[in-house]
């Protein structure tokens, strides 16, 4: 019996770390352009050009003019702070 809760406990814990990890937005308009690693699609005023590869599924064939829904994910790759808290140094002075 211990053993099945901690295997749930587990799956569980597995399930709700990628579905926070792994939000899924999406974007439709026309394709603009079609390229290997890319493709960018109209949104209103908005061009959005979004990176794809040789995992990314495709269904039907992709050219410029078609209107596509396009399904992604957003994650960070890199995080660089740059002058961190000098702001708030500032505003803390002004009120002294």
């Amino acid at each position: 019996m211990m053993r099945s809760a901690a295997v749930v406990f587990v799956v569980m814990f597995f399930v709700v770390s990628v579905a926070v990890a792994g939000e899924v937005c999406q974007v439709t308009g026309p394709v603009l352009e079609v390229k290997d690693i890319s493709i960018t699609v109209q949104k209103g005023d908005e061009k959005w050009q979004i990176a794809r590869d040789k995992n990314t599924k495709v269904t039907g064939d992709v050219k410029v003019g078609s209107k596509v829904t396009i399904k992604y994910q957003m994650k960070a790759t890199t995080i660089e702070v740059k002058d961190a808290g000098k702001k708030e140094e500032k505003k803390e002075q002004k009120k002294k």
